[in-house]
């Protein structure tokens, strides 16, 4: 390092502004090891109680996008616009929107992540699809971005290093719930995919990362004016996740509930939340100025079979079966399956997402460490969601499990996460607020 990183850590420490030199010093000391782990450590948690302008976060996200290889697709010309969410229980959004903003003349290269905790990870969901493979090269997810429209894959240890340390560090020091380092750790990741705008999909609610509205509305503007900033497009909604998104969770059978999809056999909120984000996509790309107008195009792209055919050829590209298009069971299926009966008549009036997404991990179908195996068979599907009237005995929702105690234990803890009252509840809107 250039300067003597106590110098900065104090001056961050004590309120000052670090100028982007500074900043750039400093994750140049991330990277080659000469910023120690007590020091980097000490920085992570005066940024975390200080915060940063929004300038100092620009600098730092563009410090650590650049403290990797940063990709171009000039062969593709086609405007490059990405989706990002922060996080939930069933949110498999990105499978069908990748493809359908895909058939309107989008190119999406999509760097995904894996599930951690109590949310889903697009890159588990992938993995679910026999033979489906997500460790691209560069070259080869270039050339598949080239012929469908859509690349997913996984990061590459190429893909902003600095962010790797920092996040290890920060998941151990608590300062991960800092906006200024969420900000810049999602968007330097997503700024060296060689994108020309970003779509967020900021959850809030039980089993959001940030559940308040209130601190999840501070991450989306944020997320909008770094991204902005540092010089692409961006858009930003606000989103509900105080309910599971779609009724599968799990693995495969969120991909079960995907290939459904693609023939239009989808639930109305999975739906729902896939159009809103595509509109943004649509006119960020400069492909359809008029929100109504956007909407229309992508309802009849999905209706007259090109985002299955678009999936599709994405699937072969990337070494799927395609078979499985057409026979589900490809995906495999937890031996133990067992229906959760309402306990009386009335109305569902909770269905608990956080609770349900433990209940998935505990299962066997998440992580709670990263080195975690992931059964990709075990889940919940729900039968019912909140507001539906039941009668006694109905089926509220299947636990697939992989032995027959492993079911009846979870069943219990989901009958207690969807109680059944007397008048009917009501959700609250999908989409709460739009930036950008």
């Amino acid at each position: 390092m250039k300067q003597h990183p106590a110098r900065l850590i104090a001056k961050k420490r004590d309120g000052g502004e670090l100028s982007a030199e500074e900043i750039r010093d400093l994750i140049g000391g991330v990277v080659d090891g000469s910023l120690g782990d007590a020091q980097l450590g000490a920085w992570l948690m005066a940024v975390c109680c200080r915060g940063m302008t929004a300038a100092e976060t620009a600098a730092l996200t563009l410090a650590m996008r650049d403290s990797g290889r940063v990709l171009r697709h000039d062969h593709v010309t086609r405007p490059k616009i990405d989706k990002h969410s922060t996080g939930g229980v069933g949110d498999k959004v990105s499978l069908l929107l990748a493809p359908l903003v895909a058939a309107a003349g989008v190119a999406v290269p999509m760097v995904s992540g894996r599930g951690l905790g109590h949310t889903g990870g697009t890159l588990d969901k992938l993995a679910s699809l026999p033979g489906y493979r997500t460790d691209l090269s560069a070259e080869r997810f270039a050339e598949v971005l080239a012929q469908c429209g859509y690349a997913m894959a996984a990061p590459s240890a190429e893909i902003a290093p600095a962010d790797a340390r920092m996040y290890a560090t920060r998941d151990i020091s608590g300062t991960v719930e800092s906006v200024p380092l969420i900000t810049s750790s999602i968007l330097s990741k997503k700024l060296a995919e060689g994108i020309d705008g970003l779509v967020m999909d900021v959850k809030c609610g039980r089993a959001a990362f940030m559940p308040p509205v209130e601190r999840a509305t501070e991450l989306m503007e944020s997320l909008v004016a770094v991204g902005q900033a540092a010089g692409i497009r961006m858009a930003a909604l606000l989103t509900d996740m105080d309910h599971p998104l779609g009724l599968a969770l799990g693995n495969a059978l969120e991909v079960r509930e995907v290939l459904r999809a693609l023939d239009g056999d989808c639930p109305a909120d999975l739906r729902e939340v896939t159009l809103a984000l595509g509109v943004e996509m649509l006119q960020l790309a400069g492909l359809e100025a008029d929100a109504a107008k956007a909407r229309t195009r992508l309802e009849q792209l999905w209706r007259d079979g090109s985002l299955r055919r678009v999936f599709t050829q994405n699937l072969r590209l990337q070494g799927g079966d395609p078979r499985v298009l057409d026979d589900h069971g490809l995906l495999g299926a937890a031996p133990h399956v067992v229906s959760i009966p309402a306990p009386r008549a009335g109305f569902v009036a909770d269905v608990d997402p956080l609770e349900l997404g433990r209940v998935v991990v505990d299962l066997g179908g998440g992580r709670r460490q990263p080195a975690d195996a992931v059964d990709p068979a075990v889940g919940v599907v729900l039968r019912k969601v909140l507001g539906d009237r039941v009668e006694a005995d109905e089926p509220l929702a299947l636990v697939h499990a992989r032995s027959a105690a492993a079911a009846e234990a979870a069943a219990r803890r989901v009958l207690t996460a969807m109680p059944v009252g007397d008048a009917p509840a009501a959700r609250r809107p999908l989409v709460l607020a739009r930036r950008g």
